[in-house]
């Protein structure tokens, strides 16, 4: 069942009338329903936590958000403050929990509190700015301590945790703070068995130590993403935070078994805009680094690095990258601009300006490209891929299963 829940960013309320031959975006809130089903599953008596970070890795934050409370979801994970207070404010999933985890000082903990927002405190300053939103606030304040084992970015340092493990036992007693998570974050888990995450492990164990020897005993302890959540069941704890599985899309190695199980819900389209035959030797965008071989025909696609197409994915890139146009492949040639790219469409191509044309999608689609080979033609990963597809692209979503 289509739905047009269609624009974000700029391109919201605008006239979509002729959306047909817009560049867009389609989502697939089937295949996000799917993944949801696929990680449950995997992560056995664990509760799940479906990440909707950067927009839901540009599948549209409240669309997903709503699938994935329909389907059951009784967490969601949010980077910055915004999201979550936009999630209570337009969805106010009364059975599900919202956590958010990055901040900097003066960061709006009193009107996360008062949305009833879980907090994490990786640091002490936060701890202190969230206990002060607790007492103007009056609201106790549901705090995660987060703690650095291993991926040198964010979260409390080995140093650190013994005496903001005492003053968070100091403020639970109050009554001003609940620490009702423990967590970490993962640096090496897309590669199953690597023995930094034997260490950090190790690691997160002795802090449950330190917070117990506090008098600390949270209830969750949290640590596995989505590769975690896939391949070791060892890492579950009491909760899983998938991101990218939750859209489809595998963090492990190419050809672990396990990607099979998940369908990616992205679809990047467009139509050609021009259709031209061209003699051998012509010069093809900036540089003039690609010409053309024999005499052939170009199309040119409305779509650009300024709509999150990768730049590095143009000719000479490690691919280079393709597209899909009436049932074939179509190789990008010359540089990828900002709002254009060309494809070469072959000999005595028939194709006309307004022919569909798709930049990835899921697998098994008549040869379509996947998020993966545009990844892999531009040097990159696909979580760039698609959370980089610009908020100016209107997003349509279909839900296939829904009555």
């Amino acid at each position: 069942m289509p739905t047009a829940d269609a624009a974000r960013g700029p391109a919201a309320g605008t006239d979509m009338a002729g959306a047909d031959d817009e560049s867009r975006v389609e989502v697939d809130l089937a295949a996000v329903r799917h993944n949801l089903r696929v990680l449950r599953t995997a992560a056995g008596q664990a509760q799940v936590m479906a990440v909707l970070k950067a927009d839901a890795y540009g599948h549209g934050l409240l669309p997903v958000a709503r699938t994935a409370l329909a389907a059951g979801t009784t967490w969601f994970g949010v980077a910055r403050a915004s999201d979550a207070l936009r999630l209570r404010t337009e969805l106010r999933p009364a059975d599900a929990r919202v956590l958010t985890w990055l901040h900097t000082p003066g960061a709006p903990f009193a009107r996360l509190l008062d949305s009833d927002v879980d907090v994490s405190v990786g640091a002490p300053w936060a701890l202190e700015e969230v206990a002060a939103a607790a007492r103007d606030t009056g609201r106790v304040a549901r705090v995660h301590l987060k703690v650095d084992t291993g991926m040198g970015r964010n979260g409390v340092g080995s140093g650190e945790l013994v005496p903001l493990a005492r003053r968070a036992a100091s403020l639970a007693a109050t009554g001003r703070v609940e620490v009702v998570g423990l967590w970490t974050h993962l640096a090496c888990a897309d590669t199953p068995g690597h023995p930094a995450t034997h260490d950090q492990v190790a690691r997160f164990e002795d802090a449950t130590d330190v917070l117990r020897t506090a008098g600390i005993d949270v209830p969750l302890r949290h640590v596995a993403a989505s590769a975690a959540t896939l391949t070791d069941p060892r890492l579950h704890y009491d909760l899983v935070r998938p991101g990218l599985a939750t859209y489809g899309l595998s963090p492990l190695p190419p050809g672990d078994p396990r990607a099979s199980m998940l369908t990616p819900a992205m679809t990047l389209r467009s139509r050609l805009a021009a259709v031209r035959t061209v003699p051998p030797g012509t010069p093809v965008s900036y540089g003039s680094e690609h010409r053309t071989a024999r005499r052939t025909v170009l199309g040119l696609v409305p779509l650009g690095y300024a709509d999150g197409v990768p730049r590095h994915a143009s000719t000479d890139g490690r691919g280079p990258a393709r597209v899909h146009v009436n049932g074939r492949a179509a190789r990008v040639v010359g540089r990828i601009c900002m709002d254009q790219l060309v494809v070469d469409l072959g000999p005595g191509a028939g194709d006309a300006p307004g022919d569909a044309v798709t930049l990835f999608g899921p697998p098994g689609a008549g040869g379509v490209p996947t998020a993966a080979h545009w990844a892999a033609s531009a040097g990159t990963i696909t979580y760039e891929v698609v959370s980089r597809a610009s908020a100016a692209l209107p997003r349509t979503y279909r839900d296939d299963d829904a009555s």
